[in-house]
């Protein structure tokens, strides 16, 4: 009876033992693959792995190392999550969390990566790899938020030179249509016809109409000619000191190592 019971046991075990072997033998053709840089073998190898071992910590790492090395981002990210969140053993941790850093990292996801390497330094303080990628991801994301601070600067310039533009363009349209009433007040002034009538006739001193013209030209709200001219020079400097102005703005303006088990 008791010869029974060890037989039994033994033709359960010997399937399992043999799974076991399927298992690594398939873990080391996938390590292999990946030697050579044949990710996608590697890959599949990894997989066949698990087949019949799920929780597999060596099948499951170095699966989400190779589906990184083929820029399987999304993929890595996830494996190496959940490799670090279940992991007690601190080693597996630190590393797990090394390589969600990179991956995290190519993926642009630097404030992320930067918390994943400390993390992994956490379980690891002497991983001089994972010190070096943390330096690394902090000087990218230092250089990453000059740029959009540049980048903003400049917007932030070229907005007010527009709005100087058009402050100037206004100024021009202004301009524009004053002098047209002293051309035409002008006009007036070098008719022949005008200068006749604006002669002064000895004849006509006692006129009630004498000096009527002269009355016109002095009322409120309209510029002599003298006047307009000072009027335009004035406008002009000021367009030529903002011209200036704006010459000066531009002128002085901004116009890895991935672990493998």
């Amino acid at each position: 009876m008791m010869n029974r019971k060890l037989f039994l046991i033994m033709t359960v075990l010997l399937p399992v033992a043999a799974q076991a072997q399927q298992d690594k033998k398939s873990i080391l053709q996938g390590n292999e693959y990946y030697r050579q840089q044949q990710y996608d073998e590697a890959a599949a190898a990894y997989r066949r792995s698990l087949d019949n071992s799920q929780e597999s910590i060596v099948g499951n790492f170095n699966l989400g190392a190779a589906w990184y090395k083929q820029q399987k981002l999304d993929d890595a990210i996830q494996q190496f999550t959940d490799i670090a969140g279940s992991a007690t053993d601190k080693t597996i941790k630190a590393k797990a969390y090394h390589n969600l850093g990179n991956a995290l990292l190519e993926s642009q996801k630097l404030e992320k990566s930067i918390e994943a390497y400390k993390k992994s330094l956490l379980n690891n303080p002497k991983d001089d790899e994972t010190r070096y990628n943390l330096a690394y991801a902090q000087e990218k994301l230092k250089q990453q938020q000059q740029n959009n601070q540049d980048q903003q600067n400049d917007k932030n310039n070229q907005d007010k030179d527009n709005k100087d533009q058009d402050q100037n363009k206004d100024n021009k349209d202004q301009d524009n249509k004053d002098p047209g009433k002293d051309k035409d007040q002008n006009k007036d002034e070098k008719d022949p016809d005008n200068q006749n009538q604006n002669k002064d006739n000895p004849n006509d001193k006692n006129d009630p109409d004498k000096g009527k013209n002269d009355q016109q030209q002095s009322q409120p709200g309209q510029l002599s000619k003298a006047d307009a001219e000072r009027l335009l020079e004035a406008m002009n400097q000021e367009e030529k000191n903002t011209q200036e102005k704006l010459k000066k703005k531009k002128g002085t303006g901004r116009g890895k190592v991935v672990k493998q088990w």
